[in-house]
């Protein structure tokens, strides 16, 4: 999911939307972890996919407080 995508979310759907993206990294992890994980790319992906809504959750929180 890009930028913009995320920016037209409000902060709940954000927030769950990070909250998936944090299970799929757990799941990915744990391919990983047992050798089953066929693109290791994937897990650099959804790290900075967390990173991008994260980011975009804390301005949208910034600008309701102001």
């Amino acid at each position: 999911m890009n930028a913009t995508e995320l920016r037209a979310k409000d902060v709940a759907a954000l927030e769950q939307e990070i909250k998936s993206l944090l299970q799929a990294h757990f799941k990915l992890r744990m391919q990983k972890g047992t050798q089953q994980l066929a693109n290791n790319a994937s897990l650099g992906e959804t790290r900075r996919a967390i990173a991008r809504a994260k980011t975009i959750l804390a301005e949208k929180k910034k600008g309701a407080a102001q």
